[in-house]
């Protein structure tokens, strides 16, 4: 006691003397909570299990900090990194600066501590305000509590039991003044007891007849001296009661009601009655909540993380209640994660519950974007798109919320196409509109524009939903962002992947948007020269543009050079080499300089040349062969290039084709017209200019 300095004495507590004091060094106030103990064994039992209590690390917990024994004329300290008892004389209990030794208008504190008695001493922050004072200025005005401000401080105190009880810690000693109020929006449990002090029979019985308030706020089994986690969820209902109810029971009214509820299981109808018609903010709700908490029997009790769940999310125990909501509060970690545990079902009922809480919404996101399949159990795509479309137009302008929305609508529709290829996915205008929004609100925010390509591409497969992109200007959008982010190969890929989804799906009414589609398409090529994946999406593009005759005239050379380099650069893409292949035949359809482009040697390798290796590589592939003879046919149309196409070998190609793709009518026949034209020539003096129709 040396170290510190007596400033006042607090009215006594259920377990002994509460001490205002300073400590010498560094000026600090402090509590001291003086327990007097049967003999030294009793209270090295009560030191070594409060011991623990010292490594608490709590926002909402005021651990000790410090304790120390004291008895005869030797003190003894335990610090939390000392587990051995040390001595030194004794000081008598003295106010500040060698003053009286007890306060004015108070007894000698000497008398208070009999010099026969041992004491344990607790060390605790020291705070000037608590609940009960709160309670108590309501009820001299017989107003309401605030319940923006006890929604606040219920989750607090839910938090600190929370972490209390996984930790297998019990309170004990739970009551309105053992919760300070450090400041008007922040809370902490203090003075926590334990087992070896609140089971001393004879010092309780004498504080309880000093003052029987204080045990009124103890379970029923707690008298009898057994204590659980359920004995703090009785006083914390107590607490609850109280403070819902203080504005019509006065302090003897209300100690009675908390007493008679031990033995008189439907003791709260009444009271809750009464609340109900006097309006108290969330009646319903805590007439659900209250009698489960204050069950006689403990094993009959709910936990307190069903408080939590019954309090922040509502639940089927009680399905008519209104659930309390957390207005301008954020909703603590804890909450959110046991909120969450569960099944899907559950993970988007807490969703829809708690619509308008970002900070839930993300967790939420989190957690299905980290099931595993089996878990998931999809498809379910439907359901999760109302519930995503209707959380990310409330919370347009959080960007990690629409990020992880569009994430899990990716991989959710992805996981139900991979299972079903014809499973309806969401199309209609209220998930198209709100993924259009992302782009514009977000338009700098080059991850969440990839996210969003893909999704709509998943839902640009169906015509109607792609017409309606269309309308909507995603055309302009798509050109806008390759221009702007062409040094983004993630956004350039999935900016023409979409690109040939929209251009694929659907009737092009207005080809004007489209006019700058060829000259940026070329230039992501170029900006990607030895890129596979970007080729097969460029040449996917190309060969849709050229079908739509996007193509102008002065751009066919550089398609064509394109195209070429395409299927050089990665020929064993088969995807890729359809594609091109196509384009290439779509182009020398409609310009001989186009095709004229593909049958010249061009770098020390023409076209024709090509043409061959990709047949031998190919062979047995009637696709890729067809798409080969398609464009031979409309090479040969041309009589400038049908010498180059005998020198080059292609007759004899031509033929083979037509021998070995027998069952293909229209391979033959592509095969046949290249025959026809090779074997005839062109006709002396004529430029023939047809092309096929």
């Amino acid at each position: 006691m040396e170290k510190y300095q007596i400033l006042d004495q607090l009215s006594p507590g259920a377990l002994g003397m509460n001490l205002v004091v300073e400590k010498t060094e560094n000026k600090v106030k402090y509590v001291i909570k003086q327990v007097q103990c049967i003999d030294e064994h009793h209270a090295n039992e009560a030191l070594e299990e409060l011991m623990p209590l010292l490594e608490l690390q709590h926002a909402h917990i005021s651990a000790y900090q410090e304790l120390f024994i004291i008895w005869n004329s030797q003190e003894t300290q335990k610090s939390q990194k000392e587990s051995s008892l040390w001595k030194e004389k004794q000081r008598p209990l003295r106010a500040p600066s060698g003053g009286p030794e007890c306060l004015p208008g108070q007894a000698p504190l000497r008398e208070e501590m009999d010099i026969s008695s041992l004491f344990l001493c607790l060390v605790m922050e020291y705070n000037d305000g608590s609940f009960q004072e709160v309670i108590e200025k309501k009820r001299e005005t017989k107003t309401t509590i605030d319940s923006e401000w006890m929604q606040n401080m219920l989750g607090q105190v839910l938090d600190a039991l929370d972490y209390l009880h996984h930790l297998d810690i019990i309170h004990r000693n739970l009551k309105p003044s053992n919760i300070a109020l450090v400041s008007s929006s922040h809370c902490k449990l203090q003075d926590l007891s334990s087992n070896a002090l609140m089971t001393d029979k004879a010092k309780w019985n004498i504080r309880a007849e000093e003052d029987p308030c204080q045990k009124s706020w103890m379970a029923p089994e707690a008298l009898r001296f057994s204590f659980s986690q359920k004995s703090d969820v009785w006083s914390l209902g107590c607490i609850i009661l109280d403070m819902a109810s203080c504005s019509f029971t006065d302090r003897t009214e209300a100690m009675l009601l908390r007493k008679s509820l031990r033995t008189l299981p439907n003791g709260l109808r009444g009271i809750l009655k009464t609340m109900g018609e006097k309006n108290v903010p969330h009646a319903q709700t805590l007439g659900s909540l209250l009698p489960l908490m204050l069950q006689i029997n403990p094993s009959e009790r709910i936990t307190v993380r069903d408080v939590i769940r019954i309090t922040f999310a509502g639940s089927s125990v009680r399905s008519s209640s209104i659930p309390l909501s957390l207005h301008q509060q954020a909703v603590p970690d804890f909450v959110t994660d046991m909120l969450l545990e569960g099944n899907v079902a559950n993970i988007v009922e807490v969703m829809q519950n708690f619509s308008s809480r970002p900070e839930v919404q993300l967790k939420a996101m989190e957690r299905l974007l980290r099931m595993p399949e089996d878990q998931l159990a999809l498809p379910w795509p439907t359901e999760l798109a109302e519930v995503l479309t209707a959380i990310m137009t409330q919370h347009e302008r959080v960007l990690g919320l629409q990020l992880h929305a569009c994430s899990l609508l990716l991989c959710t529709l992805g996981r139900a196409l991979a299972q079903d290829p014809a499973a309806e996915v969401p199309s209609d205008s209220s998930v198209t509109s709100v993924l259009l929004n992302c782009l514009r609100v977000h338009p700098e925010s080059e991850q969440l524009l990839v996210t969003v390509y893909g999704v709509l591409t998943i839902i640009s497969s169906q015509e109607s939903a792609a017409e309606a992109l269309q309308q909507a200007g995603l055309l302009e959008l798509i050109l806008e962002h390759l221009r702007t982010f062409l040094t983004n190969r993630d956004m350039c890929i999935n900016g023409l992947s979409l690109l040939w989804a929209l251009l694929a799906a659907a009737v092009i009414v207005d080809k004007t948007p489209l006019e700058r589609a060829p000259v940026l398409v070329a230039e992501v090529l170029a900006a990607y020269p030895t890129d596979a994946e970007m080729a097969e999406a460029g040449c996917a593009v190309f060969w849709l543009l050229s079908l739509l005759g996007c193509i102008k005239e002065h751009q066919f050379a550089d398609a064509v050079t394109l195209l070429l380099r395409s299927i050089r650069l990665c020929q064993d893409r088969v995807r890729l080499v359809n594609n091109a292949y196509r384009g290439l035949a779509s182009l020398a359809k409609a310009s001989e300089l186009a095709a004229l482009q593909v049958a010249m040697p061009e770098e020390g390798s023409s076209g024709l040349s090509l043409i061959q290796d990709t047949y031998q590589l190919y062979r047995d592939d009637p696709e890729v062969v067809e798409n080969i003879c398609l464009l031979l046919a409309h090479l040969a149309s041309y009589d400038d290039i049908l010498p180059e196409l005998q020198a080059s070998g292609i007759q004899p190609l031509a033929r083979e084709i037509k021998e070995r793709f027998t069952s293909s009518l229209e391979l033959v026949s592509y095969a046949e017209k290249v025959l026809l034209r090779l074997e005839a020539g062109p006709p002396p003096g004529a430029a023939e200019q047809s092309a096929l129709p």
